[in-house]
């Protein structure tokens, strides 16, 4: 008895199971969610409440994660060049000398070539220290690419003796020489409570959002009925918008809960010759200013990649280089154009970083190249090339980053931080081939 009721159960037991894994199925077909990117969102949303358990409690906190978004910008900034270099099967280990040399230009040209010939916080200062240094940016890119595309040298010899040369170089500018200080306004992407954007435009940047993330899905489906293609079910797109706009809003709340601090509160109240007790005077930072650059970089970059005839050329080269090459393609014109853009994104990255230093040291971007290699292989940039995404890949460095500031919380020793991104790497690196073997 006992044994037919086992078989009897059995198949019903299979059957809940392959109900439940039916309804699982069509729901993410009918959202058409990338099961990929969510396992890195769930793996993200781990470590922050494992970090915030052991921490006591400060990792989850609106100061902690409005620093985690700003040291996390010039990463991401990066990682979306770094996307397209991984996605052609090259790669790029110079990103981070690239950025130290090039924000010690940027320093240097503010800091002691331009106030002799027009003053010390010009106007214009900030303007031309960051177009000299995307311009020197540019044309360290022009030839790694150059060399690459049209010497044949490989990416990652190319890029190797970059990273020491460029890292030589900014010693050499001056001497090892720290340079300080930058000009005002060009520190306003380095964030702090002044290069921040406040409660108020935080909020109106939130909802703008918003009602870019549902006229994006309301014109996708009326491309699709244009097209004949199928449609995603109504409740599907009212889900998707529900939790874009719950995320985006979520986050504004947050960076608005992280208020000025009391010595900085005392000084404007000072300043403003203001009668108010400092305790009763709550500043919101709001949205930082280098988030919302590296965030316009994003997208961005994420309309080269999908939306641009380059973009379609990065993709087959990196899927299948041969078949594009016959196919009439500029093959070393696109590689080239790749380092260009690292190159510019590079001193985009640069300028972040100095200007939320106020300095330009020799030590700047030391090990970047490799969290910010890592956060485009975490993002699902496959190292075998063709496969990758912006979005992956700025996602990918948050979680990097939320692993040295969670370390940093716990206390751990730096080289040990070091080890821990090691490991991560690789790991990451082997769940990628995983993948790949699960999809042959």
């Amino acid at each position: 008895m006992t044994d037919d009721k086992g078989l009897q159960a059995a198949p019903e037991g299979d059957r809940a199971r392959a109900s439940q894994m039916s309804i699982l199925a069509r729901f993410f077909k009918a959202t058409e969610l990338d099961t990929r990117m969510l396992g890195m969102i769930g793996a993200l949303l781990l470590i922050w409440i494992l970090f915030d358990i052991f921490s006591g409690g400060l990792f989850l906190t609106p100061r902690n994660l409005w620093n985690l978004s700003v040291q996390t910008a010039s990463v991401a900034v990066m990682a979306t060049g770094m996307v397209l270099v991984i996605v052609t099967r090259n790669i790029d280990l110079s990103v981070g000398s690239i950025l130290g040399f090039v924000g010690m230009i940027m320093a240097v040209t503010q800091a002691e070539i331009l106030p002799a010939l027009i003053g010390f916080d010009n106007p214009v200062t900030w303007v031309i220290a960051l177009a000299v240094g995307v311009a020197v940016g540019a044309a360290i890119g022009a030839l790694h690419g150059y060399v690459i595309a049209y010497l044949g040298v490989p990416a990652f010899i190319v890029t190797l003796g970059g990273l020491l040369v460029w890292r030589g170089a900014a010693w050499w500018v001056t001497s090892g020489r720290t340079v300080s200080p930058m000009d005002s306004t060009f520190r306003l992407m380095g964030g702090g409570p002044t290069g921040s954007i406040g409660a108020t435009a935080s909020w109106a940047v939130g909802i703008v959002a918003c009602i870019a993330i549902v006229a994006m899905i309301w014109n996708a489906r009326r491309q699709r009925q244009r097209f004949k293609f199928p449609l995603r079910p109504l409740w599907a797109e009212t889900f998707l918008a529900g939790i874009g706009c719950f995320v985006i809003l979520g986050a504004v709340w947050v960076v608005n809960s992280y208020y000025w601090p009391i010595g900085i509160v005392r000084k404007y109240i000072e300043a403003n010759d203001l009668q108010i007790a400092e305790s009763d005077l709550l500043i919101a930072h709001g949205i930082a200013i280098p988030v919302l650059v590296a965030i316009a970089v994003g997208i961005v970059m994420t309309f080269i990649t999908t939306r641009t005839r380059f973009g379609r050329y990065v993709f087959a080269l990196g899927g299948n280089p041969e078949a594009t090459d016959f196919a009439g393609i500029n093959t070393r014109w696109v590689t080239m154009k790749i380092f260009i853009i690292m190159g510019i994104l590079c001193a985009i990255a640069a300028a972040i970083s100095t200007a939320r230093l106020n300095a330009a040291t020799n030590a700047q971007g030391t090990l970047d190249e490799l969290l910010t290699i890592a956060a485009a292989v975490i993002g699902g940039t496959s190292l075998a090339g063709g496969v990758g995404t912006i979005v992956g890949a700025m996602i990918g460095a948050v979680v990097m980053q939320s692993l040295q500031s969670g370390m940093v919380l716990l206390g751990l020793d730096t080289p040990l931080q070091a080890i821990v991104v090691g490991i991560v790497l690789v790991i990451a690196v082997w769940l990628d081939s995983l993948y790949r073997r699960t999809q042959h």
